[in-house]
C-alpha cells in the first residue's frame, strides 16, 4: 500500500551507481509531482528522485563513482595505492591521479611512494596554490577527505562533515528554516540560559537512563523524530536510520514524507520488538489518511503522531534557491499548480490539508488503538485541548524553526506547560515531548528536568546519517548516551525520574534579551543567510 513512486528508489546504491536510478526516474515518472502529493504515498520518492537528478548535474562525480559516495575517509583512500589506481590527498582533498601518473613532470616515483596518503606537507612547500587547477580537470577531484568515524566526538561533528559532502540542494534542504531563521537559532540558544544545581555526595555508581515511551521500555529517553528525504543524503536514506535506531534500542519516527515507503522503513527494523512511530500529514483525501492510519497500526506502529503545525509550509529560503528547474522531466508542464520556485518543501506538501482542525482529532482517535500525539504544539492553551480531545501526548515543536518564524523555542514553552500539567494532576497519564535545537546531553536533561518524557532530534540523524550512514546513526545514538549518564553523575541523580525542576535554575530562561554563553560549534556550523545574487542574464 505505502510503496508506490517509492519503488522507484531500491536501485540507489546497488552496482555502485545512482545514475541508473536518475534516468530510470525520469523514463518512468510521467505522473506528476502534483498527482503524487495528491495521492499521498511516496510523495517524498518522487521528489527525492528529482533531486538525485539535480545532483547528479552539480556533482556529478560525487554521484557516479561507486567508492565515493560519502565515503572518502583515510581507510579508503588508503586502498588506492597502486599504479593503476592512484589516489592521493592534498589539503583535505582527494584527487585521482591515476591518468596523470606518467606525466608527472618530478617522475612517477613520488607519486606512487605516495599513493594513498596524504601528500600535503611534501606538496605544499614546493609547487603554487594553483597547480592542481592547472593540471588536473576538474573530474579528477573526488571529495572533501572525511574524518574517521571514531574521530566524531560530538553531535556537531556530524553537521561538519554533512556540509562538506552534501550536495548544495541537500543541504539546503537539510539546513534551511523560515524567514530570517531566527526560531531555528532560539531553538538551541534557548537551552543555554537554563543552568544547573546539581547535588553533591550522591552514590552515583550505577546510572539508568532507560525509560519508557507509552509504557514500551526504550534504552534512552531520546527518539529520532521524523524527517523527509533522507536519500538526498545516503542512498539507504531512512532504511539506515531505522537500522542505526534498531541496533541501539532508540525509537525512529516515520515521516509521511519519507524518501523510503513506509513498508520499506518497517521491513527494515532489525528486531521484531523494535520500536517506531508514525508521522502523519492529514492527507486532504479522507479515505487515503484512513488507509494510511489503519496500515500503520496494521504494521506494528507504537505511536501516531499528527504533524499539526503546517497547514502550509513556512517560507524557506535556503531552499527556495535551489528552486526546481523547469525543464526538469519529473515535473510534467501540465503541473501549473506546483510553483517550481518554491524548493523542494512547497513541491512536497501539496497534498496536506489545511483544514485540519480539532474536531477532526476524534475521528483520527476512532481509526487506531495507538496512542495519539498532538506534534507541533507551540502554547499551553493548546496541551490543554489535546487533553480534552482524549490525546495520549503532545510534541512542543516548532517544526526545526521551519515553520512560522520567531515562534518561541518549544523548551520555553515546557517550562509553561509542566506546571500547568501538575496543577491539574495531568502530568502522569499525558506525555509531554519537545524537539528543536538539542545538541547535547545536556539539553536532554534539562529538558527532562522540566518534564518531559522525551525529546527529539532530527537534523542531527540526517546530518550523522548522510556521513557515516547506519554506523553514524548509531554513533550519534551512543555519544548522546554517554553524555547522558556522565552528566546525570555530575548533577547527582541516577535515575531518569529523579530529574527534577528543582535541579535547574530558570531565571534567564524567558528573558531573550540575557547573553548566553557562545556555542562555537554550533556557530560555526550555521549558514548565515544571504542577499541576492547579481547574475548576468543567459540568452
Amino acid at each position: 500500500m505505502f510503496r508506490s513512486a517509492a519503488q522507484r528508489l531500491r536501485s540507489v546504491g546497488k552496482n555502485g551507481r545512482l545514475t541508473r536510478l536518475v534516468h530510470t526516474t525520469r523514463a518512468q515518472a510521467k505522473m506528476s509531482i502534483r498527482n503524487a502529493t495528491i495521492i499521498g504515498f511516496g510523495a517524498g520518492a518522487i521528489t527525492s528522485a528529482y533531486y538525485l537528478s539535480q545532483l547528479q548535474q552539480q556533482s556529478p562525480i560525487l554521484l557516479e563513482s561507486p567508492s565515493v559516495i560519502g565515503e572518502l575517509t583515510p581507510e579508503v583512500v588508503s586502498k588506492h595505492n597502486k599504479r593503476d589506481d592512484l589516489w592521493i590527498v592534498l589539503n583535505g582533498k582527494v584527487y585521482d591521479l591515476t591518468d596523470f601518473l606518467p606525466n608527472h613532470p618530478g617522475g612517477q616515483k613520488v607519486l606512487l611512494k605516495l599513493a594513498g596518503k596524504d601528500a600535503s606537507k611534501i606538496f605544499n612547500p614546493i609547487h603554487p596554490p594553483d597547480a592542481i587547477e592547472k593540471f588536473l580537470p576538474p573530474e579528477k577531484y573526488l571529495g572533501p577527505l572525511k574524518p574517521p568515524l571514531s574521530q566524531i566526538i560530538n553531535l556537531h561533528d556530524f553537521e561538519t562533515v554533512a556540509r562538506q559532502i552534501l550536495p548544495p540542494a541537500a543541504l539546503a534542504y537539510y539546513s534551511s528554516a523560515a524567514d530570517d531563521e531566527v526560531s531555528l537559532r532560539e531553538n538551541h540558544n534557548a537551552y543555554h540560559r537554563i543552568f544547573f544545581n546539581p547535588k553533591i555526595l550522591v552514590d552515583v555508581k550505577e546510572v539508568d537512563i532507560t525509560t519508557e515511551f507509552f509504557g514500551n521500555k526504550t534504552s534512552a529517553p531520546f527518539y529520532a523524530s521524523a524527517t523527509a528525504l533522507a536519500k538526498l543524503g545516503h542512498p539507504d536514506g531512512e532504511l539506515s536510520i531505522a537500522r542505526g535506531c534498531g541496533k541501539e534500542d532508540i525509537v525512529q519516527m516515520i515521516s509521511t514524507l519519507a524518501s523510503c515507503s513506509f513498508d520499506e522503513i518497517a521491513d527494515a527494523r532489525v528486531k521484531d520488538d523494535q520500536q517506531q512511530w508514525f508521522q502523519l500529514y492529514v492527507n486532504s483525501d479522507r479515505k487515503l489518511m484512513e488507509k494510511q492510519v489503519k496500515h500503520a497500526e496494521e504494521r506494528g506502529m507504537k505511536g501516531l503522531f499528527i504533524t499539526v503545525d503546517a497547514p502550509s509550509l513556512g517560507r524557506r529560503e535556503k531552499d527556495m534557491k535551489m528552486k526546481f528547474d523547469d525543464d526538469a522531466d519529473v515535473l510534467e508542464d501540465s503541473d501549473d499548480n506546483i510553483d517550481r520556485s518554491q524548493g523542494a518543501s512547497r513541491a512536497l506538501s501539496s497534498f496536506i490539508d489545511p483544514s485540519l482542525s480539532w474536531k477532526d482529532i476524534g475521528h483520527i482517535r476512532s481509526l487506531t488503538k495507538m496512542p495519539i500525539v498532538i506534534k507541533g504544539v507551540q502554547r499551553k492553551e493548546d496541551v490543554l485541548l489535546a487533553v480534552d480531545h482524549g490525546c495520549q501526548g503532545v510534541v512542543l515543536s516548532n517544526h526545526g524553526g521551519r515553520q512560522l518564524d520567531f515562534s518561541r523555542a518549544p523548551v520555553e514553552v515546557l517550562a509553561e506547560v509542566m506546571p500547568e500539567l501538575r496543577a491539574k494532576g495531568l502530568d502522569k497519564n499525558f506525555e509531554v515531548y519537545v524537539d528543536g535545537g538539542i545538541r547535547r546531553g545536556t539539553d536532554v536533561l534539562k529538558a527532562l528536568c522540566l518534564g518531559a518524557k522525551g525529546v527529539g532530534l532530527g537534523r542531527v540523524f540526517l546530518y550523522a546519517n548522510s556521513a557515516y550512514g547506519e554506523n553514524g546513526v548509531r554513533k550519534a545514538c551512543q555519544l548522546l548516551k554517554d553524555e547522558l549518564e556522565m552528566n546525570m553523575r555530575l548533577l547527582g541523580v541516577t535515575k531518569i525520574e529523579d530529574l527534577k525542576p528543582e535541579l535547574l535554575d530558570l531565571r534567564s530562561l524567558p528573558n531573550r534579551t540575557v547573553a548566553v554563553a557562545q556555542d562555537n560549534l554550533y556557530s560555526n556550523n550555521y549558514q548565515p543567510m544571504t542577499s541576492v545574487e547579481f547574475k548576468p542574464e543567459q540568452d
